[in-house]
């Protein structure tokens, strides 16, 4: 068993880890990041990603990805292939990790960029057609569906927010449910029983998806959930919405933790309840869920925990002051 140490360890990678690694070691905290089982995050399984700012062209997920570790390395990051099985927090600095290698990582501050995964519904063609027609995320994917049909498949905020977004892309949408009413805010309802461009499909479950001849999604096959009746349902795109799991198990009773699952951190911040323990990216956001935002609070957590190390801290109006 080795003991890595270094002022910044950076448990998870993808956007956030890596932004927050480049920060780090510009800074000359010598981070290091242990990668996860996902090195990469969600990116590496998106094919085209067209909203990331700086590529004019389409660029592929698991490219970007790579081009950010190498990044990261370049300027001093230290990788490592391990994933952490347990941590310990409840000490205060320095803190101490265990990964599945039996090696022991000490760092002076952690940031967590453990990220969140998409929830699947685990019916046959659903992975094979992930990138062909099936997505997790209409702000990513719904714009290669420009009047096209699509179809949103969940019940709650996540899906109703989905649908009504879709309609800035396509003028028919179709929400599937399996029960006969939501689970979303009323207000959310509301607009979404408003649109003319949104239908709804009630008491309904997918039971496959389904790919036609070039190989890229063209129905669904649903069962109604009252009466076991089977259906086809034609789209050209499905996105499925019922939530995503952030990635906090390891630290349940440690740092605080939302009914969503996500950390809790100060608001406007990437700080957590402990000093010296920061979050970034998904497993903090649970609103936007982008890259570039992902990017945004990795660079925030990075500079903040450089200022904590250096005894300053930062209020809501941006200025430093020492810490008492």
């Amino acid at each position: 068993m080795a003991i890595h140490r270094t002022k910044m360890l950076i448990i998870g990678s993808g956007p956030a880890g890596y932004s927050a690694a480049i920060y780090g070691a510009r800074a000359m905290m010598e981070p290091i990041v242990v990668q996860g089982l996902q090195p990469g995050g969600q990116l590496t399984i998106t094919t085209d990603v067209e909203n990331y700012p700086g590529f004019a062209d389409v660029v592929q997920g698991p490219w970007l990805m790579e081009q950010m570790q190498k990044q990261a390395e370049h300027v001093g990051t230290r990788m490592m292939w391990d994933t952490i099985v347990k941590v310990d927090l409840a000490g205060g600095s320095p803190f101490r990790a265990i990964g599945d290698s039996g090696d022991e990582y000490v760092g002076d501050v952690v940031i967590i960029a453990t990220g969140a995964q998409a929830k699947w519904l685990g019916v046959p063609g659903e992975m094979e057609l992930g990138g062909k027609g099936v997505s997790a995320c209409a702000t990513c994917d719904g714009f290669f569906y420009r009047g096209k049909k699509v179809a949103v498949i969940g019940g709650g905020n996540t899906a109703v927010e989905e649908a009504l977004y879709l309609t800035n892309h396509s003028d028919d949408v179709t929400l599937i449910h399996r029960r006969g009413e939501l689970r979303a805010e009323r207000i959310l309802q509301d607009r979404l029983f408003a649109n003319p461009k949104i239908t709804v499909l009630w008491n309904k479950a997918v039971e496959r998806f389904e790919a036609g001849p070039a190989g890229a999604l063209e129905r669904l096959a649903l069962v109604d959930t009252r009466s076991g009746e089977t259906s086809d349902f034609a789209c050209d795109g499905a996105f499925v919405a019922i939530g995503h799991a952030p990635s906090t198990e390891l630290f349940k009773g440690q740092l605080e933790i939302d009914e969503g699952g996500y950390l809790v951190v100060e608001p406007g911040t990437p700080k957590t309840a402990i000093p010296g323990v920061f979050a970034a990216g998904d497993v903090m956001d649970h609103t936007y869920r982008q890259a570039v935002t992902a990017a945004g609070t990795g660079c925030m957590a990075a500079l903040d925990a450089e200022r904590f190390l250096a005894g300053l801290d930062i209020d809501l109006a941006g200025h430093a002051e020492a810490a008492e």
